[in-house]
């Protein structure tokens, strides 16, 4: 079992939520933690943006990816949204394993 921490962020807190409920609703999730107050600074389209956003610190698996990213791209109102996808090298075995039986179902 490979347990992923995905990455992504929202402009406002409506959006974080919604999004945050339905990936856990749908078990393509087994958390998925809001962090607010986040300033972004990035290239589109050639030109220098700035937003502020809301992170999401998504727990899923290996397994569970695929779909997570197609119900991101779905649930997500940016037209090219951030996702990335950290694999977790260790962690507690007992949380590890909760991650893994609550994106199984």
């Amino acid at each position: 079992m490979t347990v992923l921490l995905c990455l992504t962020t929202c402009p406002d807190a409506g959006c974080a939520e919604r999004i945050a409920a339905a990936l856990v609703e749908e078990h393509l999730a087994a958390c998925v933690t809001i962090v607010p107050g986040l300033r972004s600074v990035y290239r589109w389209q050639g030109v220098i943006e700035r937003a502020d956003e809301q992170l999401l610190l998504i727990k899923t698996t290996r397994a569970g990816y695929p779909a997570l990213q197609a119900r991101l791209a779905e649930l997500h109102p940016y037209e090219l949204p951030e996702l990335l996808a950290v694999e977790a090298v260790d962690g507690l075995p007992a949380y590890l394993q909760w991650v893994a039986d609550a994106v199984r179902r």
